[in-house]
């Protein structure tokens, strides 16, 4: 049991007890930074940019391959937007989207549409044809402004020539497309030929509640959702990050995720803004260049991804550099398992580690504020969170209820569904659930008298569990646990039990029909970092020494590239109708056998030797 005053601090190796009662006075002051801004308040993005403006002037926002904007000078090239899109007709209430890539014509466009208190839908730059036109249309968009390095994708999705297409000129871009007629080119030099004065502000019944973005799902398991964002929760979210990481105009942040996805333009953008930081941006992550970026610009704070932390340690491993002389102190983000958070520590040095749980359309969330390794965040008191754990049957894929027919809350230990009571208070926007653009997608997401009659909960899909202590865990998706040999199988922690593989660059684990057989076996698909091969007797050794039997995989597919979003979220839905069907997967399989204590190259004999018949293809639609 921990000390009640005390708790390990993670951050430094040493494990040194940080004060529990600071922990909680952060605790508290996140709890007033959420009230911030009001639902009904007359205060927008746009409202903050133009202060800060005024109160850091020349201070560096963005800085973009060399090249430093201020806050002034990002305001002014916002305002030159908002004039030109204002002349074009765009108004308040209106939805236009943008599809750009992570340059600081993202932030003009954006913060200009934002002026005009026009709704900007952020669009996958990576997608095209049926899920981009899927993309514009979920949003109701008729306009888009299109970054000249990404309209090829709209050349080549001709169902949206309906649309209004304003293309923002890349300088960067080599091999300049031909346009077809109805791509028009003349915004470039309708924005430039605009003063940067201070525009005609149009937003006038624009409220702290009033949605100002469209942010897309992953899509891991299906086409996006476009969740709706309010000027009260962005602005929010970053005034609650500025007291959590103490963040001031002295601080650096790090933007190599895609802005297009929440992480980058809420937590970095918003909590950068409200404290008058600076923001390297830098248009496409890159293993290389990250410790030179972090080096050459002092960055102090960085979001990352579990998998990017995996590939930048890899990458330390097989080139040996193990960067000590930096400014970073903060790293936030999610999806860090505790092997490779110690690693991390190790290679790079003492900083917090802030690591989270929640989602872009969230209206609760957990956060790690004790460095705690392992965990995604702890709840020291129930009477003040809206987020709740509740019992789920992963056999049955359904809630366990009471007798009265109510929800069942986990206890320790147990694993179970986030849960955050939806709140709806006029004067108090914490735990809204601002739902979808589709009222179909919002409705799926909330369950209905849990506690008792009347109350609602957003459903997460996400499965955890929590220890003693008030310290929770991520488990996995669900739908991603799967169940073979009469148990319960966790991809997530079978996954993280084997991801040190070595010479793995990813390992991904999903679970896949066999023939006369119930449930779901285990596979696992591999990526080798280049230049490795795949062992398939020490990763069987591997799969012996850190998983039960039952949990190991049965299949292993050797690929040459992972399946993920452009997030680096991973794929499974289309691994899983592959199978181990050695055609439909076109990659090197092996078949696990016990007997022989290894894992064979895919043939009849090897398959026929571990019991499966050949794998279906068709099987998932039955």
């Amino acid at each position: 049991m921990l000390d009640n005053n005390k708790i390990p601090y993670a951050g430094s190796l040493d494990n040194a007890p940080v004060s529990r009662a600071a922990t909680q006075q952060k605790m508290d002051k996140r709890a007033l930074a959420v009230r911030s801004v009001s639902p009904s308040q007359k205060y927008s993005i746009a409202d903050r940019l133009e202060a800060q403006a005024v109160a850091h002037g020349d201070a560096p926002f963005l800085i973009y391959q060399g090249k430093s904007y201020s806050y002034s000078e990002v305001d002014a090239q916002a305002s030159k937007f908002a004039k030109a899109i204002q002349a074009r007709g765009l108004m308040e209430g209106d939805v236009c989207a943008i599809a750009i890539e992570n340059r600081p014509e993202f932030f003009f466009a954006w913060f200009g549409l934002t002026k005009l208190g026009v709704v900007v839908a952020f669009i996958n730059t990576q997608v095209q044809g049926s899920v981009l036109e899927h993309a514009i249309n979920t949003t109701d968009a008729n306009v888009v402004i299109v970054g000249e390095e990404c309209v090829q994708r709209f050349i080549d999705t001709p169902e949206l020539a309906n649309k209004s297409i304003w293309l923002v000129g890349d300088d960067e871009v080599v091999d300049k497309p031909v346009l077809p007629q109805w791509i028009d080119s003349s915004f470039d030099s309708d924005v430039a030929a605009r003063s940067g004065t201070s525009c005609k502000q149009a937003r006038g019944s624009t409220v702290g509640e009033t949605p100002t973005l469209l942010i897309f799902t992953s899509g891991t398991t299906g086409l996006p959702k476009a969740a709706i964002y309010s000027h009260m929760r962005w602005l929010t979210s970053g005034d609650v990050m500025v007291e959590t990481i103490d963040a001031t105009p002295n601080d650096v942040f790090y933007c190599c995720l895609p802005l297009y996805h929440g992480a980058a333009a809420t937590s970095v953008t918003s909590t950068a803004l409200a404290a008058g930081s600076s923001i390297v941006v830098r248009r496409k992550f890159s293993v290389r260049q990250f410790w030179d970026d972090i080096q050459t610009h002092n960055i102090t704070v960085c979001q990352y991804i579990g998998e990017i932390c995996r590939y930048l340690l890899n990458y330390a491993e097989a080139t040996g550099i193990k960067p000590k002389d930096h400014q970073l102190r903060c790293m936030l983000g999610a999806g860090l398992t505790e092997t490779s958070w110690h690693r991390w520590l190790e290679y790079f040095g003492e900083m917090d580690v802030l690591e989270g749980w929640g989602s872009t359309e969230a209206n609760t969330n957990l956060l790690n504020l004790d460095n705690y390794i392992g965990s995604c965040g702890r709840v020291p008191r129930w009477d003040r969170t809206n987020f709740r754990l509740v019992k789920f049957d992963t056999e049955t894929e359904t809630h366990v209820k009471d007798a009265n027919g109510h929800y069942v809350l986990c206890q320790p230990g147990e694993v179970g569904e986030g849960l955050g009571m939806i709140i709806n208070m006029p004067d108090f926007g914490g735990g809204r659930f601002e739902g979808y653009t589709s009222k179909q997608g919002t409705e799926q997401k909330i369950l209905r008298n849990v506690f008792q009659q009347g109350d609602a909960y957003w459903r997460s899909g996400d499965l955890l569990r929590y220890d003693e202590n008030g310290y929770f865990y991520f488990v996995d998706r669900i739908g991603d646990t799967y169940r073979w040999k009469s148990e319960n199988v966790s991809s997530q922690e079978v996954a993280t039990a084997l991801a040190e593989y070595d010479g793995a660059e990813l390992v991904n684990i999903y679970g896949v029909q066999v023939p006369e057989n119930e449930g779901r076996a285990g596979m696992a698909a591999i990526v080798m970092q280049p230049g490795r091969q795949f062992d398939p007797q020490v990763f069987y050794a591997l799969t012996i020494e850190k998983v039960p039997n039952y949990a190991a995989p049965q299949f292993i597919r050797v690929s040459k590239a992972a399946d993920m979003t452009s997030t680096y979220k991973l794929r499974k839905v289309d691994l899983q109708k592959q199978g181990y069907d050695p055609v439909a997967c076109n990659e090197p399989i092996y078949i696990r056998n016990d007997k022989l204590g290894c894992y064979q190259p895919y043939c009849e004999s090897a398959l026929q030797a571990a019991g499966f018949l050949p794998f279906c293809s068709n099987q998932e639609e039955k």
